[in-house]
């Protein structure tokens, strides 16, 4: 805020914010001319507070759900993406609310284990994301992963938006060429998504010497390393 006032034997107080700055005494030909620059950086003042807060701006960030198999894979793969802010394991495209991991296993909920990944679209593309997806797992096994069976460990892209659904279509289409069994993996909207229990969170960093990190998790980070997809030095 600035506020310009006329003081007595002819002074100019300018106000700035919370701060006073007083100019005296003045010559009667020069205080118009100092009142109209104090004026001018009155107007200027907030273009360049708004300059300001623009260039601190929070970074725009973007979601999708997918998944590929067991959410703890799928978790330390993207977790290791450049871009990702965060991954979240979790269930979707069921119809049970709310269910637990035990429910899940039973495949009576209709949900699979996903990943919900936020992550800088100025980065990381949604595109880009999808090319890794189908790199990650195995697209073409019916509800299965290795030796996860069952439908809550199907290839699924749950979408949240038209422009979503559009990429992950040709995507899709696209990745079809690379392999020579047919793709399975399904593509339906996003209804809704249940984060899993704390324990599953970030589990393959908490518990790398665990069994199935260790024969399951590990090789297929050090794998797709090896092919680039994960930036090296992310083991």
């Amino acid at each position: 805020m600035i506020d310009l006032q006329l003081a007595p034997g002819r002074a100019i107080l300018l106000q700035v914010d919370m701060k006073h700055f007083a100019f005296y005494p003045v010559k009667p030909g020069r205080w118009l001319a100092l009142a109209a620059a104090a004026a001018l950086l009155g107007c200027l003042a907030p273009v360049m507070n708004a300059q300001t807060r623009s260039t601190n701006a929070p970074a725009k960030t973007e979601t999708a759900t997918i998944g590929g198999g067991c959410f703890w894979c799928a978790e330390a793969v993207f977790q290791r993406i450049p871009g990702v802010k965060s991954v979240v394991s979790g269930f979707a495209g069921g119809t049970v609310r709310n269910p637990t991991y035990e429910q899940v296993c039973t495949g009576t909920t209709g949900h699979a284990e996903v990943i919900q990944i936020t992550y800088d679209p100025a980065v990381l593309s949604y595109d880009k994301l999808l090319e890794i997806f189908w790199e990650a797992h195995d697209p073409t096994t019916l509800n299965r992963q290795g030796n996860d069976v069952g439908t809550q460990y199907r290839s699924i892209i749950l979408y949240g938006n038209d422009a979503q659904k559009k990429a992950a279509e040709a995507s899709k289409a696209s990745a079809a060429k690379r392999f020579k069994a047919q793709i399975v993996t399904e593509i339906v909207p996003l209804k809704a998504f249940y984060s899993a229990e704390a324990y599953h969170q970030n589990y393959y960093n908490l518990n790398k010497n665990q069994p199935y990190c260790q024969f399951t998790i590990t090789p297929k980070l050090q794998k797709l390393i090896s092919e680039g997809v994960i930036p090296q030095g992310k083991p």
